[in-house]
């Protein structure tokens, strides 16, 4: 045999993975191989790949696991590594780790976008001396993470587990993709649940994908195929530039989706008439835009990705018809970290509001609201891309902090004719002044004394008063808000601003 037929069939054999038995076992789970993934991920399959040959001298190990490389995606490079599950069930060994950091350090070096396709059962034991605790050792995975955060656009998309000290790679992601039934993250498996504190739980109720996109908030997006999976995430990208250096590409300019019923069918003059502010946002929206980041976390407040005149933007928008569109902690972290994704990309943000306010009570108290609060509060402060806010009804005591204020230097606050602001809605202030008057009352007496009250409150708080005291800066018609904001972000597309000059602040977490 030559040398060169030598090369080709070590080649093809490194190419086919591990055992057939693991290809068929991952077939019955609908899962792909992680060529197959790579090859629908990628504009034309993988560009360059590297250490294609590690650990090739132990056939039970091709590629020791874990392909790393350069592809395109929508015509932009980025960097990848996939981890193999015919391989060992994905786990790490030294190259494995190896080969990982070095793909982070060229993704690093060219400032473009790193991929993680995970699906692995965490480090193999048996090599633990060499892979885990050293300097270039799993640790390391994780800090350049943390370098890469905000700097490029960092994504994972989990097809199967992701264990043990592993479950950090998503955690440190910018977006956290998960395939509905084979997805999982956890710290400790169920089996070591049981053994270490004595909780039996099934594997979807410790850390299965419906579980993070819906309960613990470290799933961003749910899927029910790995195809939907990879398809979002080049979606996803559409949005964002290669690096923090550049802004995003605007795509070709399309009309808002047609509507029967327009924005001032849509809105309630109810202040409390719940509405759903989706019908909202698609209304002021280029047509099928809209890409949602955490649906199923924290439904109360809606965060995604859109363009208005093929330019992207952010927006935070709370969801009247989900708990009254009051923020939670939960809420509120979901909010922060989004925005925190946005102004690191330079991507514009609106903040659509009707809010009621923050969550008040014991249980809200305990669970750290004003921390979870004060988190949201600061990344919109910090936030300087250009921000707009909109009152589109109710911005009711520090839930108008909470969704860019006046005080926090949006670039400008407009207002509904429906728009309230106020440090409470009238019946709760009018309540909380006259309560002892109100006791005294009772009958037509009672109901005409509080409706007195609450037309004096409404007066008081009325937006063309606010308007009249530039709180606001402009009062407009709902059916041209899409052109007042297209016009508006226009303008602010130059702006520069530091926000202060120091080392980093010092958050509440």
């Amino acid at each position: 045999m030559s040398y060169i037929e030598d090369l080709k069939n070590r080649v093809e054999k490194i190419e086919q993975g591990g055992n057939e038995k693991y290809h068929q076992k991952n077939k019955e789970k609908g899962k792909l191989f992680v060529r197959e993934r790579l090859q629908l991920l990628f504009d034309d399959g993988i560009d360059v790949e590297d250490a294609f040959f590690a650990n090739c001298t132990d056939d039970t190990l091709p590629s020791d696991g874990v392909v790393t490389g350069i592809g395109k995606i929508n015509g932009q490079e980025v960097c990848v590594m996939a981890n193999d599950s015919t391989v060992k069930a994905g786990s790490w060994g030294k190259r494995t780790v190896e080969k990982i950091i070095r793909i982070q350090e060229t993704a690093e070096k060219l400032e473009i976008p790193m991929l993680y396709l995970v699906d692995s059962a965490g480090a193999r034991i048996t090599d633990q001396i060499e892979m885990f605790p050293g300097r270039r050792g799993a640790g390391k995975i994780f800090h350049n993470q943390i370098k890469l955060s905000g700097r490029v656009p960092q994504i994972c998309i989990l097809f199967g587990p992701s264990a043990a000290g592993g479950a950090y790679i998503p955690a440190f992601c910018d977006i956290v993709i998960m395939v509905d039934g084979n997805a999982s993250m956890y710290l400790g498996s169920p089996r070591m649940a049981e053994m270490v504190i004595g909780e039996k739980v099934s594997l979807e109720e410790m850390g299965g994908a419906n579980m993070h996109c819906s309960v613990s908030g470290c799933g961003d997006v749910l899927v029910q195929t790995e195809e939907e999976a990879i398809e979002f995430s080049r979606r996803y990208l559409n949005y964002f530039p290669p690096n923090f250096r550049k802004k995003p590409a605007q795509m070709d300019q399309k009309s808002v989706k047609q509507f029967e019923k327009t924005i001032t069918d849509i809105i309630p003059e109810n202040q409390n008439a719940p509405f759903n502010m989706h019908h909202l946002i698609e209304r002021i929206i280029d047509e099928d835009s809209f890409c949602e980041i955490k649906k199923k976390f924290a439904p109360e407040i809606i965060t995604g990705l859109a363009r208005i005149n093929g330019k992207p933007i952010g927006i935070i928008a709370n969801q009247p018809r989900v708990k009254g569109g009051v923020l939670f902690p939960d809420s509120a972290d979901k909010a922060a970290k989004f925005i925190q994704l946005c102004d690191a990309f330079n991507i514009s943000l609106l903040f659509l509001m009707d809010v009621p306010g923050f969550m008040i009570g014991t249980s809200v108290e305990r669970a750290g609201i004003i921390r979870h609060g004060a988190k949201m509060l600061a990344m919109m402060s910090e936030a300087t891309v250009p921000k707009i806010s909109v009152v589109v009804r109710k911005a009711y005591g520090a839930g108008l902090y909470a969704m860019a204020g006046p005080a926090f230097e949006p670039d400008c606050c407009l207002a509904l004719p429906t728009a309230q602001i106020a440090v409470m809605g009238p019946e709760a202030a009018v309540n909380a002044v006259y309560a002892n008057k109100i006791a005294e009352l009772s009958g037509d007496e009672k109901q005409a004394f509080v409706k007195q009250k609450q037309e004096e409150y409404k007066a008081d708080i009325d937006i063309y008063r606010l308007a009249s005291e530039m709180v606001i800066d402009a009062i407009v018609e709902p059916d041209l808000l899409r052109d007042e904001l297209s016009k508006r972000f226009a303008v602010y597309e130059s702006k520069q601003v530091t926000f202060t000059e120091r080392k980093h602040g010092v958050y509440p977490v």
